[in-house]
């Protein structure tokens, strides 16, 4: 979880940077731009980029597609000529030897500096994300042959720069570029660093969705923007909320230096939290030989290890961001995750049996009323407890009960026939149902479309049922023509304590029994006209339950 917050803290940190620090360009050849100026500059493109998230992943990356290729062609040209012009024996930095003798000469100052440089491999810890929406091999294939290259040409090319002009780290880039190209290239490194926040707000978007199945974040829209590829997500949401505090880092924290800082804190634990759960799963799931998990573990947690112990010391001057952010993301997610828990603990406590139902029934103060009525439960094994409590405040129970499971399976379409599974209880007209349904599925639980779907469903279960078991056809005839009254008398749908939705066909008792149930429960007078149902001049509740 610490691991997953901190990855949304990415999220929001990895935009903010990305766009402020390639805006921040302007400022060269127009000194007289004003830091104000350039931030509010940064904030309307994050605006613009969050905005085009609804068209998908594969969209958004087949138009951001010839910006990545033109960046990757065009800095390494620009590294390539302050090679030849500055220093052209600069790959002799490639040599281990150099860094081992960096380290001895500075000793603790050299390792300070580690947290500057965790910022040249930021955007590696989201390639995770990158699996849900392309293969193995083409991110291979891409990283290898275009952006490593690309990037050993770039960053020799501004040491190569740094070595004759060693006053000009702070824009190195910029400064780097020669003027006749200067405009052309800027536009591209802007287009491109706004394109390369995609990666982690894709990422984001895949790490809430996970979360959201497995129980550990509170529900959001989650739309599939892809049929074929079930990674490919966005969620409305959570893209609205990035953009607010992307947006609200820059304006409030609008120094990259403190923006830096973070964002080198979040990348360096989120890629060692990676570590250690990858060995986790090469031990326990994989079964990957111990050997081989060992040496796998020690190089890359004492590699990750020695970058998170440089990037801490550097807390104080804005590394707190991004623990804030997780702090806040944490307390949402451990009391969601705590309140499910005591929910499900309860409701299999207290789950209802067959034979409970059937004690519930046999009261003769509890009406079989007219209408059909879907109880939605995550309890296979026994009924949710929601049914004790509404038979006891109702004192009735609807002639057609169907207690509904929904499950999520990782497909993009659940064939119709197989979608519904229906089963007969034992009291007359109770059912259980369990609806499948893929990322790509569209599921209206309140729409007409549902309730035809499941009805049918409970017809042919029905006429199914006779041909097995010989039952009488007038006995058949009679439970499929209650069935078609029930619809037709008006559908209610329960989810929860007190939470429910009468449909637009339901009959005027419905409405005022759903109603009487509100005002019992909740005293609550203002359910009458919330529930479309006209209030009486005098509202006596014990002559009203009596009715």
């Amino acid at each position: 979880m610490l691991g997953t917050c901190m990855l949304i803290g990415d999220g929001i940190l990895t935009p903010a940077i990305s766009v402020l620090s390639a805006m921040d360009g302007l400022r060269a050849p127009f000194p007289s731009v004003s830091k104000s100026l350039v931030e509010a500059l940064s904030a309307v493109v994050l605006f613009v980029l969050f905005l085009l998230q609804k068209f998908g992943t594969s969209r958004v990356s087949f138009l951001f597609s010839p910006i990545m290729g033109a960046w990757t062609l065009s800095t390494p040209l620009v590294g390539i000529y302050s090679i030849i012009h500055h220093y052209p024996s600069i790959f002799k930095a490639l040599s281990p030897h150099y860094i081992i003798r960096f380290f001895w000469r500075n000793g603790k100052e050299g390792w300070l500096m580690l947290s500057g440089t965790i910022l040249c491999i930021t955007g590696s810890e989201a390639l995770f994300a990158d699996l849900g929406h392309f293969n193995r091999s083409s991110i291979q294939i891409a990283f290898l042959f275009t952006i490593y290259p690309s990037l050993v040409l770039t960053y020799a090319g501004e040491t190569a720069y740094l070595i004759k002009n060693p006053n000009d780290h702070k824009d190195a880039f910029y400064k780097s570029i020669p003027k006749i190209v200067y405009w052309p290239i800027f536009i591209i490194a802007t287009s491109a660093a706004t394109v390369a926040s995609q990666s982690l707000i894709s990422a984001t978007f895949s790490v809430i969705k996970q979360s959201v199945v497995l129980g550990y974040f509170p529900r959001v829209k989650v739309v599939h923007t892809s049929s074929n590829k079930e990674g490919e997500v966005y969620s409305p949401e959570v893209n609205y909320i990035l953009m607010v505090f992307c947006v609200g880092v820059i304006l409030i924290f609008g120094d990259g230096q403190d923006i830096g800082n973070a964002f080198g804190v979040v990348v360096s634990l989120v890629m060692l939290i990676t570590t250690i759960l990858l060995t986790l799963v090469m031990i326990i799931i994989w079964r990957t030989p111990p050997w081989l998990v060992a040496m796998y573990f020690f190089i890359f947690f004492t590699m990750e290890g020695v970058y998170v112990s440089a990037v801490l010391t550097k807390i104080p001057e804005g590394g707190w961001i991004p623990f804030a952010i997780s702090f806040i993301l944490a307390f949402i997610m451990f009391g969601w995750y705590y309140g499910r828990q005591r929910k499900i603990e309860y409701e299999l406590t207290h789950r209802i049996d067959m034979e409970r139902l059937g004690v519930l029934l046999s009261d003769p103060s509890v009406r079989r009323v007219p209408g059909l009525c879907f109880f939605y439960t995550n309890i296979q094994n026994g009924l949710t407890p929601i049914l004790g409590h509404y038979v006891k405040n109702m004192r009735s129970l609807h002639k057609v009960t169907i207690f509904t499971t929904l499950r999520y399976i990782l497909v993009p379409k659940v064939a119709p026939q197989e979608r519904i599974a229906v089963k007969q209880l034992s009291p007359k007209g109770v059912y259980a149902c369990v609806i499948q349904y893929g990322y790509a599925d569209s599921l209206n639980l309140e729409g007409d479309d549902f309730v035809s779907q499941v009805t049918d469903s409970l017809r042919v279960h029905i006429e199914n049922c006779s041909c097995c078991l010989d039952s009488d056809p007038s006995q058949v005839q009679e439970e499929i023509s209650e069935l078609r009254e029930a619809k037709m008398a008006g559908v209610i749908h329960i989810r929860g304590k007190a939470r429910f939705h009468v449909g637009k066909n339901s009959s005027l008792f419905d409405r005022y029994t759903l109603a009487l149930y509100e005002v019992l429960h909740n005293n609550c007078r203002s359910a009458l006209p919330a529930l479309g149902v006209p209030l009486p001049q005098r509202l006596e509740v014990g002559m009203f339950y009596e009715a």
